[in-house]
């Protein structure tokens, strides 16, 4: 694992912390800054971390708390309580 993939696992955990925590704004500009570093050394984001980022407005998505799941014939389905942009991903029984 290099240095990039380091830091960008370690804003991954501070910014599930921060929505923890309740401090959404904090936990956007972690999901923001290691978008940044993935593009600036291109390499892509690990599916743990896209799966809980939202594309539109960068929020981490907590269930729950910032996301709402709901599971629908064979997908999940996230939606972002700050935007309302959905996302769907597929699952097996």
């Amino acid at each position: 694992m290099g240095i990039p993939a380091e830091r960008i696992d370690r804003l991954h955990d501070l910014a599930r912390e921060a929505t923890a925590d309740g401090d959404v704004d904090r936990a956007r500009e972690y999901v923001r800054l290691a978008r940044r570093i993935a593009e600036r050394h291109r390499t892509g984001l690990p599916r743990r971390f896209r799966r809980f980022a939202c594309d539109d407005c960068d929020a981490y998505l907590r269930p729950g708390a910032t996301a709402r799941v709901r599971l629908q014939s064979g997908r999940v389905v996230v939606r972002c309580l700050a935007c309302g942009a959905t996302k769907r991903y597929p699952y097996e029984n």
